[in-house]
């Protein structure tokens, strides 16, 4: 465990309630205050009971504290090690120019250190000042519920202007690309944040398209497994956190059915090539259909048949 128990939210505020009592008696009504700003909603009900009854002995009958120092609670070298190790992901810029960074300790581990298979190479560039612009223009919208207007370059070279209101960003990890996932356009909704070349708050009134709403659906895909090369195993690893079932047909074949979300589609049918001829796809039609599209774009297009 990296990051103790004692850095929970009881401790830091108990630890909030000290350092102001350090100073002045706490009232009942600053301790529920205190409580309310730091914990949950229902703590109160633990940690005020448990002070002001003296089940932990920190505060007296009139609010003051034993307590000579008000507490502090520095970080261990093992988890200044983790934080610098996070530091020194290129993606961490995209929500913060200076991460926190401790000089005086080593990563816990490096970006070398972390070998990812099947995916690809043209990732975005995560370093890049005007791709770090438009990331947080857009969360900031996502945040504000701003529609924005758009300006990008699709896969055949042409320029697009759309507006749609942003919902959400999405992330690839076969791709190594965030798509920013809008609703109210006439156009496609899905948009590549490398492509975009223009992103800036839309001034007019926005009028949602009607149909374009994102969808919110689970659906599911049946998997035929031969389990050559430890395949079912990579499959189970690399669904681990879908919800899934799996069922021997064979003596060496398996069934397993992934749910997925609907909005994941496109990731799911690159996942789901990543197998090659090991996993076949069973049903339903639609995503057997939508493997056998791209693998023929594939074949015709090379690199250019991707989903951007």
């Amino acid at each position: 465990m990296i990051f103790s128990e004692w850095y929970g939210a009881y401790y830091q505020t108990v630890a909030a309630i000290l350092r102001e009592a350090c100073t002045h008696p706490v009232s009942t009504a600053e301790l529920r205050r205190i409580v309310a700003q730091n914990a949950f909603g229902e703590s109160v009900l633990n940690i005020e009971p448990a002070l002001l009854e003296q089940r932990w002995q920190l505060l007296r009958h009139d609010g003051s504290t034993p307590v000579r120092h008000a507490p502090s609670m520095p970080l261990t070298n093992l988890q200044k090690r983790w934080l610098n190790a996070i530091a020194s992901d290129p993606r961490i810029r995209l929500f913060d120019d200076h991460p926190p960074y401790f000089p005086e300790v080593e990563p816990l581990f490096t970006q070398d250190d972390i070998v990812v298979f099947d995916r690809y190479l043209d990732g975005d560039p995560y370093e890049d000042e005007a791709y770090i612009r438009v990331f947080r223009q857009i969360l900031e919208a996502i945040r504000s519920r701003t529609a924005l207007s758009i300006d990008s370059v699709n896969r055949n070279g042409k320029n697009m202007r759309r507006t749609l209101m942003p919902e959400y960003l999405e992330y690839s990890e076969k791709d190594d690309k965030f798509r920013l996932i809008g609703s109210g356009c006439r156009y496609s909704g899905v948009v590549n944040l490398a492509r975009i070349v223009r992103c800036v708050p839309f001034k007019g009134e926005f009028m949602k398209s009607p149909g374009r709403k994102v969808q919110e659906e689970n659906r599911t895909v049946e998997l035929e497994v031969h389990d050559e090369r430890n395949a079912l195993e990579r499959v189970l690893l690399h669904f681990a956190h879908f919800e899934k079932q799996a069922e021997r047909t064979g003596e060496d074949s398996y069934r397993v059915s992934v749910v997925y979300d609907v909005k994941d589609e496109t990731e799911m049918v690159i996942r789901v090539l990543s197998f090659g001829p090991m996993v076949k796809v069973t049903a339903p039609e639609h995503f057997v259909g939508l493997i056998k599209d791209r693998l023929v774009r594939q074949k015709n297009g090379g690199q250019q048949a991707r989903t951007e």
